[in-house]
């Protein structure tokens, strides 16, 4: 059975549940970070020198970093489909999973989520935050283009890339925000809300991160 420490309102760790979900195995979850604290004790450093969550236990493998774990369980767990052996068809899949943690997520958690969510409307920089979901929206475009008329990121297959970028996309639509209508990535929206896995382990209340809380 595989560990994940984590909090489930972290979508690090939300990314790392969403694939274990996904791909059917046994987990145990526990509570780590923010309100859970633990993460600064000397057993939890020794696994994560960051002091930061996810953190994967897998026998006698221990691993942090949302997207290596990922990556990894993909690898380990997964079908040809979902993570190919052939390199050129999983670079193909890689490359929007790792554009989706590096810009989708830059793009959105700290510019956007962080102060809409978890600051008071007093202590917002009104101008920024609307700056933001505009340069949000350009990569939204991006991701709305790349979907196309397929049923997923990288086509007709559910894949690694779509548990990257699918994780960052709950809080978005539910975020009370403008948002430009896109059909296209509302209906891959609509497709990934009917999976089970994102259900329960990315459409998590994020109401205990509000500012106040």
């Amino acid at each position: 059975m595989l560990t994940v420490l984590g909090r489930a309102t972290s979508v690090n760790v939300q990314i790392v549940m969403f694939a274990v979900a996904e791909l059917g195995l046994p987990f145990d979850r526990q509570d780590f970070g923010h309100v859970h604290g633990g993460v600064d004790t000397p057993e939890f450093l020794a696994k994560n020198p960051n002091g930061r969550v996810p953190v994967l236990i897998d026998g006698d493998l221990v691993m942090f970093e949302s997207c290596a774990i990922a990556r990894y369980l993909a690898a380990q767990y997964g079908s040809d489909a979902f993570w190919p052996k052939d390199t050129k068809a999983r670079a193909r899949i890689d490359v929007w999973a790792e554009w989706g943690k590096t810009s989708l997520y830059e793009g959105f958690t700290a510019p956007i989520f962080w102060p809409g969510v978890r600051l008071a409307a007093k202590d917002r920089d009104e101008a920024a935050f609307v700056a933001s979901l505009k340069r949000f929206d350009g990569l939204l475009a991006i991701l709305e283009a790349q979907i196309g008329d397929q049923p997923f990121i990288c086509g007709v297959d559910f894949t690694l890339a779509d548990i990257v970028n699918g994780s960052i996309l709950f809080r978005y639509f539910d975020m009370d925000i403008p948002r430009r209508d896109r059909p296209v990535l509302r209906s891959y929206y609509d497709r990934l809300c009917v999976r089970p896995a994102y259900r329960d382990h990315v459409m998590v209340s994020y109401d205990s991160l509000r500012a106040g809380a």
